[in-house]
């Protein structure tokens, strides 16, 4: 069965990357929740997607230019004054069930793998006993070798873009995951098709998508059946997904 992964919480139904959102998404009975991380100045992973602050809160900024106590003191865009939250503060969560959890380790604030975060995710993940059930997710092939490298994680992914694939084909595809270690390999569900699909299970790798946040996109997921697929609306998804199995 397809699982069905709620990205940055369920961003269509709650404010993405919110405690809100993810504590909404496992109650649906989401399989995952997926958040993005990048470092405050203090080395504390916090849980936005932006390297910056004012799509999403009252701040201004990079995040990396605040330390953790001052983005407590923040406000997510209509989160009911919920501030920014820690990594920690997600995994507290997830910890007392049985949903997964895929962190996208995000690039540095000049677009470099950030090797840093990586570490500290890896130490808070280990704190609340996650690892093993946790899939680290990155566009960084760098980055996804040091995640393969320290081991224990339930599975390591390399993102790649559709711009990606057309440069590649899917045996750079392959190649590229195979020379990182990559277990997984997740696109957008615009270029997944059962052709590629079969490619990369072929390489023995899980394959993912993200992008399928409205019927159309998520009823093609579900026929061509990928591993896991991420989406913006997984109230829906899980619906249809229930639905097709009747």
């Amino acid at each position: 069965m397809t699982e069905i992964i709620a990205h940055r919480g369920g961003a269509i139904l709650w404010p993405e990357n919110s405690l809100q959102a993810f504590r909404q998404a496992i109650a649906a009975g989401a399989d995952a929740v997926e958040c993005d991380v990048h470092l405050s100045s203090d080395g504390v992973p916090m849980v936005m997607h932006d390297a910056t602050l004012e799509r999403t809160s009252n701040g201004t900024g990079p995040i990396a230019g605040w330390t953790a106590a001052e983005l407590a003191e923040m406000k997510l865009v209509s989160a009911d004054g919920e501030p920014p939250p820690r990594l920690s503060d997600l995994l507290s969560i997830v910890a007392g069930g049985r949903a997964g959890l895929q962190v996208e380790v995000k690039a540095d604030g000049g677009g470099r793998p950030d090797l840093a975060l990586l570490e500290r995710v890896l130490i808070e993940l280990d704190r609340h006993d996650l690892r093993g059930r946790t899939e680290i997710i990155t566009f960084e092939a760098e980055v996804a070798s040091a995640a393969v490298a320290a081991g224990g994680l339930q599975n390591v992914a390399w993102l790649f873009a559709p711009v990606m694939l057309r440069y590649l084909g899917a045996e750079g595809v392959v190649t590229i995951a195979r020379r990182t270690g990559s277990t997984m390999v997740e696109t957008h569900e615009a270029v997944l098709d059962p052709a590629l699909l079969g490619v990369l299970r072929g390489a023995g790798l899980r394959v993912g998508a993200w992008g399928a946040n409205r019927a159309p996109a998520i009823r093609r997921m579900l026929e061509i059946g990928p591993d896991a697929f991420a989406t913006d609306d997984p109230v829906l998804a899980l619906a249809m997904r229930k639905a097709a199995s009747i």
